[in-house]
């Protein structure tokens, strides 16, 4: 992530942190997973659809993340203007495990799985190739999932 779409985020964290809250590592990751059935039928109904003209494919929602010493908040990186957008979710710090990081998109960039203590769904985050230092640096921070 560039230092200019950093300082953005950081624009938009500031003001929800508690007193004496800092932020400790920012970035973008994409969050969740789609299923390999929603990816056929979104490629052959469009596909079907425009004579196939047009090919389209689905993946996981962008997300800016910023972790700090009490929680984790995710914002929405699908914006037009690339700023991030609204605040979609905080997670309490002490109730996350990760999964040790694993590659993703054919070795290029990372994955990991986030375990949310009393919570049934886990939380897919793959880090595109430009983040992967930061995931590396996420994955060191959280506790490691059992």
């Amino acid at each position: 992530m560039n230092s200019r779409r950093r300082q953005q985020l950081l624009q938009s964290v500031t003001p929800l942190l508690a007193e004496g809250e800092q932020v400790e590592a920012a970035s973008l990751a994409r969050v969740g997973s789609v299923s390999v059935k929603r990816r056929v039928l979104t490629t052959a109904l469009v596909g079907a659809l425009t004579a196939g003209t047009v090919i389209a494919t689905v993946q996981p929602r962008p997300m800016y993340w910023a972790l700090t010493g009490r929680r984790m908040m995710f914002f929405d990186a699908g914006t037009t203007t690339g700023r991030p957008g609204e605040l979609l979710m905080i997670l309490p710090r002490e109730l996350l495990a990760a999964a040790p990081l694993r590659k993703a998109l054919l070795g290029l960039g990372l994955q990991t799985v986030l375990t949310v203590q009393g919570q049934a769904q886990d939380l897919k985050l793959t880090f595109p190739p430009a983040c992967k230092a930061a995931g590396r640096d996420l994955a060191s921070r959280i506790a490691v999932a059992a």
